[in-house]
């Protein structure tokens, strides 16, 4: 089942938010794991 033009914005915006986290985060360790848990998470959204 396909995504909504509003589900597909939402979706964005999420990421968008938790990037921007990635980028104030000022220690590089936890920017790392926060970059490692969006891409695990954006695979798995590939694989469902």
């Amino acid at each position: 089942m396909g995504q909504t033009d509003k589900q597909f914005g939402g979706f964005l915006r999420m990421l968008i938010a938790r990037m921007k986290n990635v980028i104030e985060e000022k220690d590089p360790d936890k920017a790392r794991k926060l970059l490692e848990e969006i891409l695990s998470d954006l695979q798995n959204t590939l694989e469902d």
